[in-house]
């Protein structure tokens, strides 16, 4: 079953949201409760990637999890490609779409899909967050977020409702210093000054209430340095937390699935047959909690 949704978020915003929940079979388990993930497409928090939101959607929907996509809101874009996306309708964006309105998003995915799960067919306890570049930041940093009160409050929620059980980081963007992607932060805090982009550094908010976490990154990534995922790997075991961690050799950013489903037939080096393994081990560490 696939349907769009209109989440409620702060400042009276409706975020859009992709539904992707098989239909319950009466012959085979009519009262499962799948495991859920909520995706962040990337695109340096000035667009959503449509590489990394329905065909991942669909690749995990096939590992037997309920799968949602949310489009959250973004900073302003420039030229063809904010065109291009202004036609789609998909999600809104203007200057003041900085932090936390995209965190406030996210979290009323994650509270959304909590709310929804008897008639979704979902494990409450069992949702996860998925982000993938500026996506991962997103995800990430709700991770380590969820219990503060700018996270919640303004939505009228609670800590626990919008707390996601585990994350997926997906050559995320995570330091704000010199391994920084400077164009996610300037988007994000909506300022060149580098003070304001250390305050959206993920690895402040790494507690030992972060939750189990799984990150893949290519060592020669040429858009976000593996620093990024290195460094926080290195915060999440500092802190105790549950992590696997997976460097693949090769392959340029923004590899989503890595193969020819998200590769464009002009754009062959987003093909990494190495990479295209991370959806299987993500999938098992998810179901291993």
């Amino acid at each position: 079953m696939f349907e769009r949704v209109l989440v409620p978020s702060s400042r009276g915003a409706k975020i859009p949201m992709d539904v992707y929940v098989p239909r319950v079979s009466q012959e085979i388990e009519p009262d499962i409760r799948r495991p859920a993930i909520v995706i962040c497409p990337g695109g340096g928090y000035a667009f959503c990637s449509e590489r990394e939101a329905e065909p991942v959607a669909l690749r995990f929907l096939a590992e037997g999890f309920n799968v949602f996509v949310v489009w959250y809101r973004v900073g302003e874009e420039e030229g063809e490609e904010r065109r291009a996306h202004d036609a789609s309708g998909w999600y809104q964006k203007a200057p003041e779409h900085t932090f936390p309105l995209p965190q406030h998003d996210a979290a009323a995915a994650v509270a959304y899909v909590r709310a929804h799960a008897q008639a979704h067919h979902t494990d409450p306890d069992r949702i996860a967050i998925m982000g993938f570049s500026a996506g991962g930041h997103l995800a990430a940093s709700l991770s380590g977020l969820w219990h503060h009160a700018q996270i919640w409050q303004e939505l009228g929620l609670a800590p626990e409702d919008v707390r996601p059980n585990a994350a997926v980081l997906c050559y995320p963007v995570i330091v704000a210093d010199q391994d920084a992607h400077r164009g996610s932060f300037v988007h994000l805090s909506g300022s060149e000054e580098l003070a304001q982009h250390a305050k959206v550094d993920v690895i402040n908010w790494v507690t030992e209430q972060y939750p189990p976490t799984f990150l893949w990154h290519t060592f020669n990534d040429n858009s976000v340095p593996v620093q990024n995922s290195m460094r926080m790997g290195l915060a999440l075991a500092n802190a105790g937390v549950l992590t696997e961690m997976h460097i693949f050799p090769s392959g340029r950013h923004g590899l989503s699935l890595a193969n020819r489903m998200t590769c464009p037939a002009a754009d062959l080096s987003l093909l990494q047959q190495e990479c295209t393994i991370w959806p299987e081990l993500a999938s098992r560490f998810l179901k291993n909690l």
